[in-house]
């Protein structure tokens, strides 16, 4: 398809192609994206939407008009460019329609590096939808939304100086730039900022949720969303760079977005393109920062980024931080240990526990605190072509009063989707676990059950009564150095395999690798937040014990 009148979205068009096509060095998410446009323009007209090249081009237009607001391009007055990755967001975002002529898109989720002119990009769209939507929004209600009042600046700070620039649209549409807000008073619109949990009362037209991955619970976007029904075609733009929390909303979402890029499943009220990197990359080189860097060398200058790329090679401390905001790669705590990218391939969502009955088991307990998180974890090991291979099963419990408090509202998607119990109480309910441990041991037999001293013995006891094995597990370098480094080998060989529990995927990335004088390691947890390591100090106690309790039989082919 060519649009010789339409020449954003021409550019858009060939940007998907060269990615399909493997012209231009994508990352996989960026590539399914442009996948996907590219077939849906190809559905034809028995499909429920069509796609609009003259509104796609209006939007394009539209923004193109608006000023740059900083830097040396403010600095000379010159307009907006989109570059065709730009392009191919916005005609994607605006130019398909339903057979209402109503947009397609509703939610819509960029993660982006930093300095890659997202903010700008999102402030010229509230711009857009504030005053010129088509077809015209009265009461307009657009939002910049954010954890704190300097990030939600980010959006609506560009959004308001491109009005307060452009005297001739603030005439022709009637809008008036206050120090707070944008209005229109003849539509009765506005575009302001929202800082934190707004509450209800509003009802957007445009919530735009900046820098998404600092936010701990989905309460922002919850709202914006329960506000909108009364809207013809609202749209929620979440806007972000990777970040380290893999407890908050913007990473448990970012998990669907990629199953709806590979196929796993429909929806076709959603846009979303992720820029970065693809395991296996070296980062350490030129191409990764071109790769992950939509805009290289146009408002990100590949001198600096080499420059910092260059630091985090030399200073281990300076690479989480590189990696999460140049190469929008997701990593745990600031320090962490392990890689969170080899730890998500290795999860495998067809494993079950019953296809392990003649193998290994260890039970594992780490019961931090009474009144905490407390991890129960099955390891199972088996040797396949001489290599020792760990399948990790993991169940997490809270307390009631732990579990609804308003602080651990991240908590609430977990014990919804099962991956926490919640007992009766202040405190763990140590005969709820109890009994469920003592089920389970009739049917798995384990050969051993591991846990941390502290706070457990009468759990322990129990379980030896009842015919366990019990054995402690101090948090000492000579116990945890060797477990450690066995688990983070087999996490990069492929040789750890676990469930995909999301709670023990944000353990994992919250645990730091703390070296005593001799160079041996003990897990810690990260000390910046409410961070939880519970499940994944479970995990190496049942490695460790794996390690040296019976034999496995030596399998040919890979567990399938």
């Amino acid at each position: 398809m060519k649009y010789a009148d339409a020449p954003h979205c021409q550019a858009a068009y060939i940007y998907a192609c060269h990615a399909v096509k493997g012209h231009r060095d994508a990352c996989e998410w960026e590539r399914l994206a442009c996948e996907r446009f590219v077939k849906d323009l190809d559905r034809g007209k028995k499909w429920s939407y069509r796609f609009d090249e003259k509104l796609a081009e209006r939007v394009c237009r539209f923004i193109e008009r608006l000023p740059h607001v900083a830097g040396s391009w403010a600095h000379r007055g010159e307009l907006l460019v989109l570059q065709p990755w730009q392009c191919f967001i916005v005609v994607n975002m605006f130019g398909w329609v339903g057979a209402d002529n109503l947009r397609r898109f509703r939610d819509a989720y960029w993660r982006i590096p930093r300095k890659n002119a997202k903010s700008t990009l999102a402030a010229a769209i509230g711009v857009y939808m504030f005053c010129n939507d088509t077809p015209l929004e009265h009461g307009a209600e657009v939002y910049s939304g954010a954890t704190t009042e300097v990030q939600a600046n980010f959006v609506f700070g560009p959004a308001r100086l491109m009005c307060q620039r452009t005297p001739a649209l603030c005439d022709y549409f009637g809008v008036e730039v206050n120090a707070q807000n944008l209005n229109v008073l003849r539509t009765a619109s506005k575009f302001e900022r929202v800082i934190g949990n707004p509450g209800d009362g509003g009802s957007s037209s445009l919530a735009i949720i900046d820098e998404w991955h600092e936010h701990r619970t989905g309460d922002l976007v919850d709202t914006m969303e329960t506000g909108q029904g009364s809207r013809e075609q609202p749209l929620i733009l979440k806007v972000t760079t990777a970040g380290s929390s893999f407890a908050g909303p913007c990473y448990a979402a970012e998990q669907e977005y990629q199953k709806l890029l590979k196929g796993v499943h429909e929806d076709d009220r959603v846009f979303c393109i992720m820029y970065g990197i693809d395991d296996g990359d070296d980062w350490t080189t030129e191409a990764a920062l071109r790769k992950a860097n939509p805009n290289y060398d146009v408002s990100v200058f590949g001198e600096f980024l080499k420059a910092a790329q260059a630091v985090a090679i030399r200073e281990a401390v300076k690479q989480n931080p590189f990696k999460t905001k140049h190469l929008n790669m997701w990593v745990g705590a600031a320090t962490g240990w392990l890689n969170m990218e080899q730890w998500q391939g290795c999860t495998d969502l067809t494993l079950t526990q019953d296809q392990f009955s003649d193998d290994v088991c260890i039970y594992s307990i780490d019961l931090a605190s009474n009144i905490d998180l407390t991890a129960f974890v099955k390891v199972y090991a088996r040797k396949i072509d001489g290599q020792r291979h760990y399948y990790a099963f993991s169940k997490f419990y809270l307390p009631e009063n732990t579990a609804y408090a308003e602080s651990n509202k991240h908590y609430q998607g977990w014990i919804v989707d099962g991956y926490i119990d919640v007992t009766n109480g202040a405190e763990i309910d140590l005969n709820e676990i109890q009994a469920e441990v003592l089920d389970e041991m009739l049917t798995d037999h384990p050969a051993e059950i591991a846990y941390d001293p502290w706070h457990a013995k009468q759990l322990a006891q129990t379980l030896e009564a009842e015919g366990g094995l019990i054995v402690e597990y101090r948090p000492t370098p000579a116990n945890y150095n060797e477990c450690m480094n066995e688990l983070e080998g087999a996490v990069a060989s492929g040789r750890f395999h676990h469930d995909g529990n999301p709670v023990l995927t944000w353990c994992a990335s919250n645990l730091i690798a703390k070296p005593d004088r001799h160079g041996n390691i003990v897990p810690i947890k990260d000390p910046t937040g409410d961070k939880k390591i519970d499940g994944i100090v479970a995990v190496l106690m049942g490695v460790g014990r794996a390690m040296h309790v019976g034999e496995a039989p030596d399998l040919d082919i890979a567990f399938a």
